[in-house]
């Protein structure tokens, strides 16, 4: 909504070739301005290019695509698979009279699958610093900040308890949704680029935290959350009852569960689903999910109820498990109906148990997938009432100092790319306080744009849904056979073209407009304005205007870029020119060396 490209303060270094000037902005209003008008890269917690990537995706440069996501989030095959999408929910496609959101997340898997083979490794972006990092745990947030601290110049090893490195990735993801060739190849890359991994190392009983602050300069605890919240309630412990975590895991390392023929799933997340599925491909013939609220409530994404819905999985809605029925062994669980009550600040209804209404569903497996935790490890240093090291939300440090926190083990469970952002973030702390210095910033990128060849039918293509599924009769035959296929070269294109590409800038220049409103007859939606007065905020960042419909008030004529859809009809129709175009890009720049 503001004007990116006047008042910006440039960062120096701004040109890249002659003729070619690009500006580098740390100014508060232009980092406002892409937060309100690039919404899908805002609700990325890695702040993935996503316009950037999907114009690739368009014009056939996959591999670019491809880079341009890994730059970001480094696991592009891994998110294009399993992501919970932030992006999709915020995406200016889906906004009402538009349509559905963009397939942000199968245009990232696509980006990977019609790579070329995986990019040689990157040189080192700056000379060895002759300091050394540990980090405990190589998930998502320890593997992702291993390559950002390898990438800086520091000597890295990565200790892992289990006997592969991906942490949840690997261990709690079955593979009927995430490859492991995928997961191995990207996790590969990473270690390429100089880091050490050492498998099969417990901290805390193999090797004290104490020690290895000894060792290292610093060390970072990224370990992820690996203990099962129990449902606390009578028979928990009968034989025939699964944790959802440890399900999962025992699937992934080899093991082959003894499921009976009626299996409930208590848990309404994404593990829940799961082990559902598993549940299926490992003998049990009727499967429910027990929820404590409606399915409209889930955070599981629509395509993912779908499947497990298709698959033969019933939802048994508000429902609270009161105690596991049986003898010896699992005979059947006692639930009590909720009702759904106010709707609380996070959006979510409250539910409340309804009295005299309880029942018994027979069943001979329960899995509990109500959530997980972090597991304790010795440590120095202030934690929580469980034992859990403390760590500050924006410094990843601890009270011991050189020691840091990151990722699940640090916040709790969250998602893949929560992760990821949290163990980048850690990595550039823990680098600033080593070196004493930073390495990079985030800037506004701004350059002279081109008016987009998107064609206005465009908006009006339906969202390409993946049709390249394996049947359900061969899902449930073959444990690990990837479910979705992935959407073709041809698809991918077609729902490429649907992005309005929300990083480009459209402005008029009052002081050469005419004020014939040609382009507000042409838009096809209310983003050009006659406007009295603009309204900014302390950061000088536009944040509203004031219409007017009487010319005598008109001060000036305004695209509002939030609401624009980048069809660039205006800058066809103007008789003056008076319409400008420019890319707005949200980028992290390497800062020179010797700037603090």
């Amino acid at each position: 909504m503001s004007s990116p490209v006047e008042g910006s303060s440039p960062i120096e270094g701004t040109r890249n070739s002659p003729g070619d000037t690009v500006i580098y902005s740390d100014d508060p209003a232009d980092f406002y301005y892409v937060g309100v008008n690039i919404p899908c890269q805002n609700a990325c917690p890695a702040l993935t290019n996503i316009p950037a990537y999907i114009r690739c995706i368009y014009e056939g440069r996959n591999a670019r695509s491809y880079d341009l996501n890994r730059i970001a989030n480094l696991f592009p095959g891994v998110l294009g698979r399993i992501c919970s999408r932030p992006c999709e929910t915020k995406c200016r496609h889906g906004e009402p009279e538009l349509g559905k959101p963009v397939g942000i997340c199968h245009i990232k898997r696509s980006a990977a699958d019609f790579r070329e083979p995986l990019s040689e490794k990157i040189e080192p972006l700056h000379p060895s610093r002759g300091k050394s990092v540990c980090i405990v745990g190589a998930g998502p947030a320890g593997l992702a900040a291993a390559y950002d601290l390898a990438m800086t110049g520091f000597e890295v090893t990565v200790l892992e308890a289990l006997d592969h490195p991906g942490g949840m990735l690997r261990y709690g993801i079955p593979e009927f949704r995430l490859p492991r060739d995928v997961l191995s190849d990207e996790i590969q890359w990473i270690l390429d680029h100089g880091v050490t991994l050492r498998t099969g190392v417990r901290v805390g009983k193999d090797v004290s935290v104490d020690e290895l602050l000894s060792t290292y300069h610093a060390v970072l605890i990224a370990a992820g959350c690996y203990e099962s919240k129990p449902l606390d309630v009578p028979g928990e412990t009968l034989t025939g009852v699964y944790t959802g975590l440890s399900f999962v895991m025992d699937v992934a390392s080899g093991s082959t569960p003894a499921m009976g023929t009626d299996t409930l799933v208590i848990g309404a997340g994404f593990t829940a689903f799961d082990c559902s599925r598993l549940a299926l491909r490992y003998g049990s013939k009727n499967v429910s999910i027990c929820l404590r609220a409606t399915e409209h409530e889930l955070r599981v994404t629509e395509e993912e109820i779908f499947e497990t819905k298709r698959e033969g999985v019933k939802l048994r809605g508000l429902v609270i498990s009161k105690r596991v029925v049986g003898t010896n062994r699992v005979e059947g669980v006692e639930f009590v109906r909720t009702k759904p009550v106010e709707i609380l600040p996070h959006g979510r209804r409250r539910v409340v148990p309804i009295e005299g209404s309880e029942f018994i569903v027979s069943c001979d497996s329960v899995i509990v997938a109500v959530g997980q935790g972090a597991l304790a490890i010795p440590a120095p240093g202030e934690k929580d009432d469980r034992g859990i090291i403390r760590a500050h939300g924006e410094t990843f440090r601890s009270t011991e100092p050189h020691l840091y926190v990151a990722g699940d083990f640090m916040t709790g469970p969250t998602t893949v790319i929560e992760a990821i952002a949290s163990g980048r973030k850690a990595a550039q702390k823990i680098a600033e306080d080593l070196a004493g210095r930073r390495f990079a910033q985030w800037a506004v990128k701004m350059q002279v744009g081109e008016i987009t060849d998107r064609l206005r039918s465009w908006d009006f293509i339906p969202r390409m849904e993946m049709s390249t599924l394996l049947p359900v009769e061969s899902r449930l035959s073959s444990r690990s056979r990837e479910v979705e296929q992935g959407l073709s070269k041809e698809l991918s294109v077609e729902e490429a073209k649907r992005c309005y590409l929300c990083y480009l800038h459209y402005e008029i220049d009052v002081s050469k407009c005419i004020y014939c409103r040609y382009c507000i007859d042409v838009a096809p939606r209310d983003c050009i304005k006659l406007v009295k007065r603009v309204i900014t905020n302390e950061d000088g960042a536009v944040t509203g205007f004031v219409e007017t419909t009487k010319w005598k008030d008109v001060n000036a004529i305004i695209i509002d870029n939030s609401r624009c859809i980048r069809c660039g009809e205006c800058v066809r129709v103007c008789p003056v020119d008076c319409i400008s175009v420019s890319k707005v890009e949200l980028v992290q720049q390497n800062l020179p060396c010797g700037r603090n």
